[in-house]
């Protein structure tokens, strides 16, 4: 069985869902698809259930009854991934904002030489990372198509971020994210309080937490051209005051690593 899925959240994304799912399973190695889906009125279910017809074996589905937020949809994507024995677990923009390619380059950065070569891949570029963030910031700042006020308050959200919870990340609120297996198997995903952007730093603050090895794949991050953002002002106020929260939680919880 193929050990790697791509988990992306979708409401109303119409206009991007079969062309996403397409190009991700063109790609080699072989990623399979989960797509959550919270209810879209403008049909996405009912194009991603096309795909699936032609994909039973690498396209799947999860339909919810509304809107209930990406980090709900993502603790769904996770347990189902991990009751599904995957070892390499993605998350992704439905919107083509993250590019499908890199993919295979945070594969690399999670994957051991031993896994590689059984892939016919090339070893030498393994990383063996625990978690592997696509980067908008490692590498200066890789931003295409946002205004200059959003580029600005993702940049230095991410300095505030760092500041508060001194976790040594420069692109905390990334959404495009590969986690091994036992990462997600290790932090309680039931006890994952977020639910919009401040769910992506809680996630990566635990795995840090956690002393998981993290890196930073640096990408190009281009906004997306069709369908519409979900970015909210309630969203970006959770994700400021939810990082204190998340550091002042942080003092009276132990993260210990079962061996």
């Amino acid at each position: 069985m193929n050990n790697r899925i791509v988990i992306i959240p979708t409401f109303n994304e119409i206009e991007n869902i079969k062309a996403i799912i397409e190009k991700v399973l063109s790609l080699k190695p072989i990623f399979n698809v989960l797509i959550v889906d919270d209810g879209s009125p403008d049909g996405t279910a009912q194009a991603v259930k096309s795909v699936q017809n032609d994909q039973p074996a690498r396209v799947f589905l999860i339909e919810r009854k509304g809107k209930m937020g990406l980090g709900t949809a993502y603790i769904a994507g996770f347990k189902w991934a991990i009751e599904n024995q995957y070892d390499f677990i993605f998350e992704m923009d439905a919107d083509f904002s993250h590019n499908p390619k890199d993919l295979i380059r945070l594969f690399y950065a999670c994957a051991s030489p031993e896994e590689l070569k059984n892939e016919n891949m090339e070893p030498e570029k393994a990383q063996s990372a625990d978690m592997a963030i696509g980067s908008r910031y490692i590498n200066g700042v890789n931003v295409v198509n946002w205004p200059m006020d959003r580029v600005l308050m993702s940049y230095f959200a991410g300095f505030y971020v760092r500041f508060i919870t001194g976790m040594p990340i420069q692109d905390a609120t990334a959404g495009f994210v590969c986690y091994r297996k036992k990462v997600l198997e290790t932090i309680p995903l039931d006890q994952i309080k977020f639910i919009g952007y401040a769910f992506q730093v809680e996630m990566k603050f635990t795995t840090w937490k956690y002393k998981f090895n993290i890196l930073e794949v640096p990408i190009i991050f281009t906004d997306r051209r069709k369908g519409t953002s979900k970015m909210s002002t309630n969203i970006f106020k959770e994700a400021i005051f939810g990082v204190i929260q998340l550091k002042i939680n942080s003092l009276f919880n132990r993260y210990h690593r079962a061996s």
